[in-house]
């Protein structure tokens, strides 16, 4: 559909889903038509303008490797996984990165090193997948795997997902609660930040608690970003960005993708079940008064957590787009938070 206005979008977690099928030829399956419970394949990427995105890489803690492990994020408060060990990750992690490799080969998308790269698969009606990894359990405190991994094209990074690792201390899923739940970055995470700044890999916020935030902010180089989160004054969860979070990211000229999960969107959290594409809207507003128009995109957070029924799946886009339009947003601010924000921070931070 010519028409369609096209989405780069700042987290998936398709890959997983990928990684833990039984199906073992994983490019056919992306490329034909993958299980209609989960969000995104090619049939339905093209039906939505799906351009491209954050392709994420996050190794599932023991225990949790049933295929339906992404189909929720955890409930309120429940203790998060131990610690995975570095030798637990690292094998998830190069199957995943392998998936999204074959993937390319079978001509499904092409994996970007650059912004340049990012335009020029658009252009060609490519999926644009910049490798991502979500919880930086699989590098080593020298990072040996760090420089391996961006050879092979990583240039995106959380250094944490939710649960602790050498690098720092993640957010857990607790309502209502403020991000300031514990320690920030270790010395390893302070290093590992200065690492992917030498290295013009992104370094994602998104799941990082408020001191390892400040942490960031205080060494860092580059543009703050938040892949995949919301607004902490209208939905009131540890997942969610406060106003100063939100006003340190606009002074660095960063960014914050909007994340589709019901659990962060509702302002009564996990127990609110009926967040649409109004509460989606709302904290839009409410990104765009704190980060301007340059300051905002979409992080869906697809196959990685439930999404507005309105909404439903990647083929759903355009519905979020039309809503955009009926709100009162211009074309051109609509085309900045579906596309054209993302590449503008990714080349002032991968190049």
């Amino acid at each position: 559909m010519p028409d369609l206005i096209p989405v780069f979008d700042g987290h998936n977690d398709s890959l997983l889903n990928l990684h833990l099928s039984a199906e073992t030829d994983k490019a056919r399956l992306f490329t034909q038509g993958a299980p209609a419970t989960w969000h995104i394949d090619l049939p339905r990427a093209r039906k939505g303008g799906f351009a491209g995105g954050m392709f994420a890489v996050f190794a599932p803690s023991p225990g949790e490797d049933d295929p339906d492990f992404t189909a929720s994020v955890l409930g309120n408060d429940e203790p998060l996984p131990p610690p995975l060990l570095m030798e637990e990750a690292r094998l998830p992690t190069l199957a995943m990165a392998s998936i999204l490799f074959r993937l390319e080969r079978a001509g499904a998308l092409a994996v970007c090193r650059s912004a340049a790269d990012i335009r020029a698969a658009m252009e060609r009606d490519v999926i644009a997948a910049v490798f991502h990894i979500e919880g930086a359990e699989a590098i080593d405190a020298d990072f040996v795997m760090l420089d391996v991994l961006h050879a092979g094209g990583l240039r995106s990074l959380g250094p944490v997902w939710s649960r602790p690792n050498i690098f720092g201390h993640g957010v857990p899923f607790r309502y209502p609660s403020s991000p300031d739940t514990g320690p920030g970055l270790t010395d390893a995470g302070k290093a590992l930040v200065r690492a992917c700044n030498q290295l013009n890999i992104l370094v994602d916020l998104s799941h990082i608690n408020e001191q390892g935030f400040r942490d960031v902010a205080t060494i860092s180089d580059a543009p703050l970003v938040a892949t995949h989160s919301n607004v902490h004054s209208i939905c009131p969860h540890a997942r969610n960005l406060t106003d100063w979070q939100l006003d340190a990211i606009r002074e660095t000229r960063g960014m914050v993708g909007l994340n589709f999960a019901v659990e962060f969107l509702h302002p009564d959290g996990p127990d609110g079940k009926g967040a649409d594409l109004d509460t989606m809207l709302r904290h839009l507003d409410a990104m765009l008064q704190r980060l301007g128009e340059d300051g905002v995109g979409l992080g869906s957070d697809f196959d990685g957590a439930p999404i507005p029924a309105e909404i439903g799946d990647v083929s759903g886009l355009p519905r979020l787009i039309e809503a955009l339009g009926r709100h009162g947003y211009g074309s051109d601010l609509i085309e900045k938070i579906a596309w054209k924000n993302w590449v503008g921070v990714l080349e002032r931070t991968i190049g």
